[in-house]
């Protein structure tokens, strides 16, 4: 199978998304595939007559370290030889109509709000994971909320809060402040007094227009994957110090990762049982993440987020659970190859 794995893209998990997708890459052409790396923003620069001839000479990219601090949008911007403010770049829709599938390693704003998917719906295109719907839908963190709302799943109390409304006022403290679209905790903070609220709004403020505004649960983070429509055994999350923002996520060391979990059986069922909902709830196909807290107080089971594109290196979270479940990391690839070309059959 001709694939094309299409990663890095115009947003802060750029970084996270370069190294996912030379991994991703890797796993498939041990299996066989022919497979060609590009990354979204800047398009396919290499010269062909026919798109098909670009399988024959596959670019190769190096699975590098992700970085502690997020990307310069405005340098990567500025290293791009097109002038115009599209999303995408050259011949971008035009070589992946040549594969028989694009395999989206794409993480954050560019390729999991549903844009590049709704795009790639019309031109015809086959991709992996959710179509337009599910990705707009959970990127949104607002309209996810009301969704779990609406379905009965527990989610944190909130409300959104626009740069422009007057009465930006907390509803609770301590509480948690993050852009409305964002990944990977990018702009997100903790707020325990007025002033850290400030600062907190003022920082989400920097890469959003609206942020969601939620109270704080002390608790067990715990994240569970969903694959083919079925609960992954759930990882727990223990940062060393600090929350699981951006730096505790991808820098090595920084975070325990726990997966077999040591959780009651009782709440491990709820977990997945509550998993595979979010996952219908929010129309997703073949393969998410959703991200929970356990409350200390309570032992009740919130749901953070969803989702749809989750990091796809060996060492991340989905992988990790895989590999519990018996699911070794190209064939997760390739299920995930698999299984996303049955939704065009």
């Amino acid at each position: 199978m001709n694939i094309i794995v299409l990663c890095g893209g115009l947003s802060m998990e750029r970084d996270v998304s370069l190294k996912s997708g030379a991994m991703i890459a890797g796993a498939l052409r041990e299996r066989g595939h022919k497979v060609v790396i590009i990354d979204s923003f800047f398009g396919y620069m290499g010269s062909y007559t026919d798109p098909a001839e670009i399988f024959d000479n596959p670019v190769d990219a190096e699975a590098s370290e992700i970085p502690s601090l997020v990307p310069d949008l405005e340098r990567i911007k500025a290293e791009r030889a097109q002038s115009n403010d599209a999303r995408i770049g050259d011949n971008l829709i035009e070589v992946c109509r040549a594969a028989d599938l694009v395999f989206l390693g794409l993480h954050g704003a560019d390729g999991e709000d549903g844009r590049l998917q709704a795009a790639f719906d019309i031109a015809g295109i086959k991709y992996t994971g959710s179509g337009y719907l599910g990705s707009g839908l959970a990127m949104n963190k607002d309209a996810a909320k009301r969704i779990f709302t609406a379905n009965g799943i527990l989610t944190p109390d909130g409300k959104r809060i626009n740069v422009r409304d007057e009465d930006k006022s907390y509803p609770c403290l301590p509480c948690v402040v993050k852009p409305k679209s964002s990944g990977s905790s990018v702009g997100t903070s903790i707020a325990h007094t007025p002033e850290e609220y400030e600062k907190a709004l003022a920082f989400g403020f920097q890469f959003e227009d609206e942020v969601l505004v939620e109270r704080y649960i002390k608790g067990r983070e715990v994240d569970v994957g969903v694959l083919c429509g079925k609960a992954l055994p759930p990882i727990e999350i223990v940062p060393k110090s600090g929350f699981f923002d951006y730096k505790n996520k991808y820098q090595s060391g920084m975070t325990d990762e726990i997966c077999p979990t040591d959780l009651p059986n009782d709440v491990t069922e709820k977990l997945m049982e509550t998993a595979e909902r979010v996952f219908g709830a929010l129309y997703l196909e073949v393969y998410a993440r959703m991200d929970f807290i356990i409350e200390a107080s309570t032992g009740n089971i919130y749901c953070l987020e969803a989702n749809t594109l989750p990091g796809m290196t060996p060492a991340s979270l989905l992988p990790k659970e895989a590999a519990v479940a018996g699911i070794e990391y190209g064939e997760l690839c390739g299920l995930i190859a698999e299984k996303s070309l049955e939704k065009y059959r």
